[in-house]
């Protein structure tokens, strides 16, 4: 048994998800106003100069959170930016007034920056020229030392036992200007992550588990963008229902007229046509615009010109030849879906399934979520297509090609050396 073994078996401390067993946990004291007070917003080149300059001479990591308009605009770029270090305070800057942050990024080169959930952050800040070299990710951390909830107001509150107001998490944050309660909560956001970070790394530390998460934030920092979607309009919700390929024609007509529509106006696709409407005229292939409008989605609160537009997308798709049409499905990169394996390879199902019972014992004994263990896909992949000697050696080798780190490889390369050997029932 290893060291995290161990004490995973231990009994919970608060910051594992509870209260002492002994204990009545204490009531969350409310985190109402950040401790300098709401900074200013930072719209321009010369307010800009002077946070880089306070930020560049503070000490220790950098809180960093992000804001964007999810679900009011197109895209995911950020329209605030969050940061907190000791010996500059907090600071609030507007990527609007200043698109350009590059030289605060270049001042932080090298110092650890502290965020909740760093993969969807990371994207919006790269745009603006704002890559870490390191990080610390409280959200990833959680879930290493087995919290049962991860979320940041959730962590703050079983961790350092204050409560965070979360009231404005949704809102269009692209607004001009700022509602004074909105930028309050956002200040909010990076008062205590580096209070966070610190009792995270302790417990991590109790627990063993402080080299993995190390090595889980150097993979995330180092990690290149990824790569653009194939074929996005595949994943328009309620897809499931569109089972001919003149029917997912449509749907990819209308998905790329709604994008381009979208992407023009910079507002979210959603608002402009909603996916249940788009599949709806998927399945009914409407002849012309009098049908489409009996169509939900498409009723009288539309006008006769984007009802034109949509009717003309869907012409398009019905004026395909068969061989233009799209085929049903992607192709696959990788092994097919679990469901199909005892059909089609009894002795790789017997794999997944002795791979999948052995790797969910080592999580909960580990108290962590099985996909921090090892990504499902990763398991799958292995089983799927085993080394052709299934050697701990060559089981190995297959973890570290799939991107697994280091301490996954030790825990996991045992498990499913063994597991490539079990034999259908």
């Amino acid at each position: 048994m290893t060291d995290a073994q161990e004490t995973a078996a231990e009994t919970a401390l608060r910051t594992t998800g509870g209260a002492p067993p002994d204990d009545v946990e204490p009531a969350p004291i409310p985190l109402l106003e950040p401790r300098e007070g709401i900074p200013p917003v930072v719209a321009d080149d010369d307010a800009l100069a002077e946070v880089i300059a306070a930020f560049a001479a503070g000490s220790g990591p950098v809180a960093v959170d992000a804001e964007r308009a999810s679900g009011y605009r197109y895209g995911q770029r950020a329209y605030l930016v969050q940061l907190r270090r000791e010996g500059a305070g907090s600071a609030l800057i507007d990527p609007v007034g200043c698109p350009d942050l590059s030289g605060l990024g270049e001042a932080l080169a090298g110092t650890e920056w502290i965020l909740h959930a760093a993969t969807q952050d990371l994207p919006c800040l790269r745009e603006i020229g704002m890559v870490p070299t390191r990080l610390f990710d409280t959200e990833l951390a959680g879930r290493l030392a087995g919290f049962p909830r991860v979320g940041l107001g959730a962590m703050v509150e079983s961790v350092l036992g204050y409560a965070l107001e979360k009231g404005h998490s949704a809102v269009d944050w692209s607004t001009r200007p700022l509602p004074e309660p909105w930028l309050r909560y956002a200040a909010l956001d990076v008062e205590l992550l580096i209070d966070l970070r610190d009792a995270l790394e302790k417990e991590l530390d109790r627990q063993g588990k402080l080299e993995w998460a190390r090595q889980e934030f150097e993979a995330i920092a180092s990690a290149p963008p990824p790569p653009p979607r194939k074929d996005p309009w595949r994943r328009t919700s309620g897809m499931h229902k569109v089972r001919r390929r003149r029917q997912m024609a449509v749907v990819r007509e209308l998905w790329t007229a709604r994008d381009k529509v979208a992407q023009r106006r910079d507002v979210s696709p959603g608002k402009v046509l909603s996916d249940a409407a788009i599949v709806e005229a998927a399945l009914a292939v409407p002849e012309n615009v009098h049908a489409l409008t009996a169509l939900p989605g498409f009723g009288h609160r539309m006008g006769r010109r984007q009802l034109e537009q949509w009717q003309a997308a869907v012409d398009r798709a019905r004026a395909l030849a068969d061989a233009e049409l799209p085929q049903p499905g992607q192709p696959l990169n990788g092994p097919p879906p679990p469901r199909s394996w005892a059909d089609k390879d009894p002795a790789a199902a017997a794999r997944l399934s002795a791979a999948r019972a052995a790797v969910s014992a080592l999580a909960e004994e580990l108290g962590m979520p099985q996909e921090n263990l090892i990504t499902p896909d990763t398991v799958r992949r292995v089983c799927w297509e085993p080394p052709f000697e299934p050697t701990m050696e060559a089981v190995s080798e297959a973890l570290a090609g799939y991107g697994a780190r280091a301490w996954q490889i030790e825990l996991v390369a045992p498990l499913l050396t063994d597991a490539l050997t079990a034999t259908p029932a």
